[in-house]
């Protein structure tokens, strides 16, 4: 079932339609990379989401709709005679070939760490002035400080040990704490930022990915609260008039649920 052949045939029918669908559909003709550009985020929320829920049937979806999108862009870049697929296609192979000198060179590494090292030590090689560079302006936040600790990290500019940084968010806390009692707005927001950035830092050495663990509190959170919403319509009765100690008895239940 899984062999090059088919894989090449069905990936050619998708280009095939898209040929279709820009040629034929009022709705894909008048599409153009801005115009994609929010759906394509979207898209890629959507894939994030099957992958967290672990429903490999949604992600095979969603991976079709963001590959559908590339094939999009691809087209778009034709039709300006600037890139098709094919060039993309050999750009991301050049970039790999090139950023694993350790398969295609003479270049040894031991470990993963090390190849993240040579990855960021052969982009500033290439012309990149900083290794932040390669982080997106418009990132999340939180994804944004993971990415940011993850490139330092690899040029050596990192901490040694997960206890160092557990004293770190500690240090954090204290200054958060010495700043609410002062009611600085401006600098418990300052110090606010600190403490989470610190968390995230602590994460990456827990290997544990901040977004993926915030995400899966988020959904644990909707699931109990809908629960409790569920029992405040048995009842008849609405959450508003509940008391913090009725709802405390269904959020109980919902947790060994």
């Amino acid at each position: 079932m899984y062999n090059k052949s088919n894989q090449l045939k069905a990936f050619e029918r998708l280009l095939i339609i898209m040929d279709e669908l820009r040629e034929q559909c009022p709705w894909d003709k008048k599409q153009t990379m801005e115009s994609l550009r929010h759906l394509t985020i979207e898209e890629v929320y959507e894939l994030g989401d099957a992958i967290l829920d672990k429903d490999l049937d949604e992600v095979k979806k969603e991976l079709g709709d963001v590959l559908l999108h590339i094939v999009f862009y691809s087209k778009i870049g034709s039709e300006t005679q600037n890139f098709d697929i094919a060039d993309v296609c050999h750009s991301i192979c050049d970039k790999l070939v090139e950023r694993h000198p350790h398969i295609y060179g003479d270049v040894k590494v031991e470990n993963e760490e090390d190849v993240k090292r040579n990855w960021e030590e052969l982009k500033l090689k290439e012309g990149k002035k900083s290794v932040l560079e390669g982080v997106p302006k418009s990132l999340p936040a939180m994804v944004k400080a993971n990415r940011i600790q993850d490139k330092v990290a690899g040029v050596g500019f990192d901490w040694e040990k997960p206890e160092q940084v557990f004293e770190k968010v500690q240090e954090e806390l204290a200054e958060l704490k010495s700043e609410i009692a002062k009611c600085d707005k401006d600098a418990i927001e300052g110090e606010f930022g600190d403490v989470l950035f610190s968390m995230i830092n602590y994460a990456r050495f827990l290997k544990v990915n901040p977004e993926n663990a915030l995400e899966r509190t988020n959904k644990k959170f909707m699931k109990r609260f809908q629960y409790l919403e569920s029992k405040s319509r048995a009842l008849n009765k609405p959450l508003k008039d509940m008391t913090l100690a009725e709802m405390d008895v269904f959020w109980e239940e919902a947790k060994s649920l």
